[in-house]
């Protein structure tokens, strides 16, 4: 009897089980919201492909790679808890900043330098001002006062000065010989020494002192537990990039007639649109994070996705262009770098003390809305 029971249950499980649609969904659990965003990548390529309408496809694409995002951090997030903090390291810098990566590469390729460079400073200064912003301010709304490892942000804080210095000594040069014969060899040779010190942090931060990087021991400390295998994980995860770099395409060839009929700049798009879409699931994680009373997690996504994009990103930006002769180079104007000097002081003076509350996180915010307007009007 007992065998005719078990029986017919694995009959029903065989029967009446899930469809594997139903079944992705239940392990992919990036929320309800995104699964409804992703009717924008039909739409998308219908307004690419037959409407071709530049304005269309430039905001359905952005929509479209909203969910994309959201999808590849999490599936790298479940490879993640299923490896060692070696690979959870290398996934993390490979994938955290792949989408910014994939949608310069095609801008690059029609000669939309400014809107990359705009994007890399967008990237930077958001990820230090506007997501660590909203963590703290979020956080301090549910807490009167945070503390965060303060250790920690200082190793941070001085590789974001190696990024200022990166990537303002080769404009500097510019400002002082324009149009300089070396201005090329300069910026690879700084792209050189800022991806090597880049791999020396990972180092520091992985092997020889990760005693200091607590934020992976409280993650750690959620018992936090995968729900999907690896195999699936990387599955979908090479599905969402492939998805990206057809979205990235269109929208890179669109962001021209939907610049001049929306009336915007190029290097605004660059700076603020495109730089808070690619990084809309970082923001959204590091806010959950510092609801939980983890701001030391928080202010990790926010820097080391700031390191990311300098001192990995844009070494492999510029390797490229060397190789395919775009022509893309270190040179930035005076405003991106006073930006991104502006974003990297402040930062370094809030988080001296390894407190923080709602204000100062309203204060972040405050001064990347004043840039952010800065270049609506500059650009």
């Amino acid at each position: 009897m007992v065998l005719f029971v078990v029986g017919r249950k694995e009959m029903y499980k065989r029967v009446y089980s899930p469809p594997f649609s139903r079944t992705i969904a239940q392990k992919l659990r990036i929320g309800k919201i995104f699964y409804w965003l992703l009717l924008f990548i039909p739409l998308s390529l219908f307004s690419a492909l037959v409407l071709k309408n530049d304005t269309l496809t430039f905001v359905t694409c952005i929509l479209a790679i909203v969910p994309l995002a959201r999808i590849m951090g999490y599936t790298t997030k479940e490879i993640s808890l299923q490896s060692n903090p070696t690979v959870s390291g290398l996934l993390s810098a490979t994938f955290g900043n792949a989408i910014e990566l994939i949608i310069a590469i095609f801008a690059l390729r029609v000669g939309l330098i400014q809107v990359v460079q705009a994007s890399i400073i967008g990237s930077i200064i958001g990820n230090i001002l506007l997501l660590i912003g909203l963590s703290i301010f979020a956080g301090g709304l549910r807490y009167k006062n945070q503390r965060f490892n303060n250790e920690t942000i200082a190793v941070s804080s001085t590789m974001l000065i190696i990024v200022v210095a990166g990537l303002a000594i080769p404009s500097v040069y510019d400002f002082l010989k324009p149009h300089g014969p070396h201005i090329q060899l300069l910026s690879g040779a700084v792209a050189v020494v800022m991806t090597l010190i880049y791999l020396a942090g990972l180092v520091f931060s992985l092997r020889t002192h990760k005693d200091l990087f607590d934020a992976s021991d409280e993650m750690k400390a959620t018992h936090e537990k995968p729900n999907m295998s690896k195999r699936l994980a990387a599955f979908i995860l090479l599905l969402a990039v492939i998805v990206v770099a057809v979205e990235s395409e269109f929208l890179v060839k669109g962001i021209e007639g939907a610049a001049s009929t929306m009336h915007i700049s190029l290097i605004f798009i660059g700076i603020v649109v495109i730089a808070i879409i690619t990084n809309i699931a970082e923001k959204a994680t590091a806010v959950h994070f510092a609801l939980e009373d983890k701001l030391d997690v928080s202010i990790e996504i926010g820097l080391s996705s700031a390191i990311q994009i300098a001192l990995f990103v844009v070494p492999i930006l510029m390797l490229i262009s060397q190789v395919f002769n775009f022509g893309f180079s270190l040179v930035f104007t005076p405003f991106e770098i006073l930006a991104v000097m502006l974003a990297v002081l402040i930062v370094n003076y809030l988080s001296a003390d390894g407190r923080c509350n709602w204000l100062e996180g309203a204060q972040l915010i405050s001064v990347y809305a004043i840039i952010a307007i800065a270049f609506f009007f500059v650009g």
